[in-house]
């Protein structure tokens, strides 16, 4: 079996994406779906999903930088695409080339915005984030400059800051930033009546129909994940991603034998290694080691000794019988068994987000379903 293994992959399930998008315009009613596919679609790539995505209903994109809006313009996506980050000098030249919506929150933004023929402007309102957005005292200079220079206002927003504590310290501010952004919604609404009132990210959306509007404006859902990191099951999400390798070397080792750089590890009883050529440089991050499960051949081992730049090793148990080419799996599910991003996440301290973004480009995303 040597060599007709592939080393490592992560497969992206076409069918759980788009099952996704249903599910999450299930949930916004109708309230149309805007597919966020910035970071390369969290590491799923974002051609294809932006496709997929299209296809299975939301109405438009959202990318962060200009660079991700040309990249789907190139490859043929025509649906709306908004670019949510900050456009400096000659970024507002291709942002009009481009054909895109801006986010913008000063009246220097609005004024580029127009000059450039930009396809609308999206008016950004600081509600409690304390990012990008204007705030109240703000927003009477950004409605008069939207005005006097003829913008075409398509979009209110504003972004919640703990949308996905539910019960925690922070619960509580989810629904200040909701009082605080209606109400100067529905104020410049009286302005801009034709523009879209947008606020819902995964979170909001899932968590309170009163946070939906006029858009939603999703990511970490759509790729399968849950925004309140608990099992995605729960919300009716799958995961789209797998990350898949083999075993490609078994070694038999005695009781008090180490492994790997460090000496992190050490047997506790005879036992079989095996190999697994993925590692810190594809984003399996260098925390899993000794603190993560792989699923060999659809049964659970432990990850034991260090996470190296391009291998991890596996305690395979005494009595195993897992030789060279039995398939792994490091993200994802085999059977009944599963390792889920939200899994990962909490072993290593950190967030969902995190787990898909990083898995590196190293690895080829290989599209199935």
């Amino acid at each position: 079996m040597i060599g007709t293994v592939e080393r490592a992959h992560a497969r992206i399930d076409r069918a759980a994406l788009a099952q996704n998008v249903r599910r999450i315009a299930a949930t916004a009613g109708s309230a149309r779906v805007v597919a966020v596919v910035k970071a390369d679609a969290y590491g799923h790539g974002a051609v294809a999903c932006s496709r997929i995505a299209i296809n299975a209903g939301a109405g438009a994109l959202a990318v962060h930088t200009i660079a991700e809006a040309e990249q789907l313009r190139m490859h043929g996506l025509t649906a709306p695409i908004i670019v949510m980050g900050p456009l400096s000098g000659g970024e507002w030249v291709r942002a009009g080339e481009t054909a895109v919506e801006v986010v913008t929150w000063t009246p220097e933004g609005v004024y580029a915005a127009v000059e450039s023929g930009v396809a609308g402007v999206h008016l950004e309102l600081d509600s409690g984030m304390g990012r990008l957005g204007a705030r109240a005292e703000d927003i009477p200079a950004l409605s008069d400059a939207a005005v006097a220079s003829g913008a075409s206002v398509v979009g209110i927003m504003t972004h919640f800051a703990t949308a996905d504590d539910r019960d925690g310290d922070q619960a509580g501010f989810f629904g200040e930033q909701l009082v605080r952004f209606r109400a100067a919604a529905t104020a410049l609404a009286q302005t801009f009546p034709t523009a879209r009132i947008h606020a819902a990210n995964s979170a909001a959306t899932f968590r309170d129909p009163r946070a939906v509007f006029d858009m939603v404006r999703c990511g970490i859902a759509l790729y399968g994940c849950s925004p309140f990191h608990e099992d995605p099951a729960a919300l009716g999400l799958v995961p789209v991603m797998t990350v898949m390798s083999y075993v490609a070397m078994v070694k038999t080792i005695r009781s008090r034998d180490s492994v790997g750089y460090g000496r992190t590890w050490r047997a506790q009883r005879g036992t079989r290694i095996g190999l697994v050529p993925v590692g810190y440089a594809d984003g399996y991050a260098r925390a899993l080691g000794n603190n993560a499960d792989a699923l060999v051949d659809g049964r659970r081992v432990p990850v034991v000794g260090a996470v190296s730049m391009d291998q991890i090793t596996v305690d395979l148990g005494p009595e195993s019988t897992d030789g060279v080419g039995a398939p792994v799996v490091l993200l994802g599910g085999t059977g009944p068994q599963r390792i889920t991003a939200e899994e990962l996440a909490l072993r290593r301290g950190t967030i969902n987000y995190e787990v898909t973004c990083g898995i590196s480009q190293r690895l080829p995303r290989v599209y199935v379903g």
